[in-house]
């Protein structure tokens, strides 16, 4: 703390000095900031001894503002260098006899400023458009009141200078706008010379705008297997810019670019239809595009096949049921008519030659003849089946009957239901 200095007016004459008092300081060169210990010492006599005396302190033929007391010790707690000067102390007596001491020469020692830095909140030189920046000058030591100034620019732009008895000191910038992207440093000085501050960088980073998605592709309409890329851009916004593609919302992949935006090549295929859209982001708040619908164009043939396709499943679907329960019917009815029906194990044997039946032929030998006959009514149809054997086989095996040589007979029959497309051949051989 300053101490102040006031004016004593002495009202007798002051008596010349005397080696008998003097005045010391500790430390006798003192720092600035620090304390100072000043002591008025004197030989006294035994009458003075006696008598109390008072000790004043000077500079500069100023009384100190402590004023004047019996402790012959005065402690400053804090000097400065306006504080060196010129010291001295007097003793005086109750009968107002004064001895002075000797002047001394005290100097306070500065400490020069040293390692001066700029810092930048926020931290690393980045700050969005339209925030607070704060440029802050540090040095590590140096004493008494320091002179602050910052400079925009390698040609030193002063932007302001302050004093203050501190270490560091702010300079701040409102809300920054993109002229503010520069190369800034500061400079301290205590009187003993500026020290100066490296260079640092600070970078104005704007939000992306909203991007724009462009699907770029061969012709008016898409096919499957042709290329279409996709391209996003945001045309604002400080770089670097992160670029994501969605169809549907589901990433179909991502790419980072300084500039002109991003893009993303898809080979296409009928599940490609649908909307896409982009997200662009730069560490500041991300922006999506609006969305843009891709319709891919079915070829011909392949929508033929996908009609033909849609329409069997259809009718399966629909008709799959029918079919099925008009099929146990019909195997129900079969079964339940089944013992009605059966036909002699050994059918008659119509001789060929001499056939009654419509459209009936002659039968040749060495082939078969099948005629068409009504055996049991309803809508089931039986036909007869002849087989001549030649002669020369009768003739190889005499012990064959004329029947065996003459023929082999086999009956079918074929069931019709109307309630049922499906038709039922059934073979009776002479073994049955």
């Amino acid at each position: 703390m300053l101490l102040g200095l006031v004016l004593l007016l002495c009202a007798q004459p002051r008596e010349p000095t005397s080696e008998a008092l003097h005045l010391t300081a500790r430390p006798s060169w003192p720092l600035e900031g620090r304390s100072m210990t000043l002591t008025c010492e004197t030989e006294a006599t035994s009458q003075q001894l006696d008598d109390q005396l008072q000790f004043c302190f000077f500079r500069d033929d100023q009384a100190l503002d402590l004023g004047c007391g019996s402790d012959p010790v005065l402690q400053v707690p804090t000097v400065w260098r306006k504080d060196s000067g010129s010291y001295w102390c007097e003793a005086k007596t109750s009968a107002q006899k004064v001895t002075r001491s000797p002047r001394i020469q005290i100097q306070v020692q500065g400490v020069p400023v040293w390692n001066v830095s700029l810092e930048t909140q926020p931290p690393e030189g980045q700050v969005q458009k339209g925030k607070k920046l704060v440029l802050i000058c540090l040095a590590t030591q140096g004493t008494g009141h320091i002179t602050f100034s910052w400079y925009k620019g390698a040609l030193g732009l002063n932007l302001e200078t302050k004093t203050q008895r501190s270490l560091s000191a702010n300079f701040e910038i409102p809300r920054v706008t993109e002229s503010d992207s520069e190369k800034y440093y500061c400079t301290a000085d205590n009187g003993y010379g500026p020290s100066v501050s490296e260079l640092v960088s600070i970078t104005v980073r704007s939000p992306v705008s909203r991007p724009i998605l462009t699907l770029k592709v061969p012709g008016a309409q898409v096919f499957p297997g042709d290329m279409v890329e996709l391209h996003c851009e945001a045309h604002g916004g400080s770089p670097p810019i992160l670029y994501q593609f969605y169809r549907e919302n589901v990433t179909l992949g991502s790419s980072s670019a300084p500039s002109g935006g991003a893009s993303f090549n898809l080979s296409l295929t009928m599940e490609h239809s649908g909307n896409y859209s982009c997200e662009a982001d730069n560490g500041l708040g991300a922006q999506h595009s609006e969305v843009v619908t891709l319709n891919i164009t079915v070829p011909v043939e392949d929508r033929e096949e996908l009609l033909t396709s849609g329409i069997l499943e259809g009718l399966l679907g629909v008709l799959g049921p029918t079919i099925m329960a008009l099929f146990c019917c019909w195997l129900k009815k079969k079964i339940g008519r089944r013992p009605a029906r059966d036909l002699p194990r050994s059918p008659p044997r119509p001789v060929p030659q001499a056939s009654n039946y419509v459209n009936s032929a002659a039968p040749l030998q060495g082939q078969s003849v099948y005629e068409n006959v009504n055996v049991v009514s309803g809508d089931e149809i039986y036909s007869l089946v002849y087989h001549t054997q030649q002669e020369r086989q009768a003739a190889a095996n005499p012990l064959r009957t004329h029947t065996e040589d003459q023929d082999a007979s086999a009956i079918y029959f074929r069931l019709k239901n109307t309630s049922d497309t499906s038709v039922t051949d059934v073979d009776y051989e002479d073994a049955m």
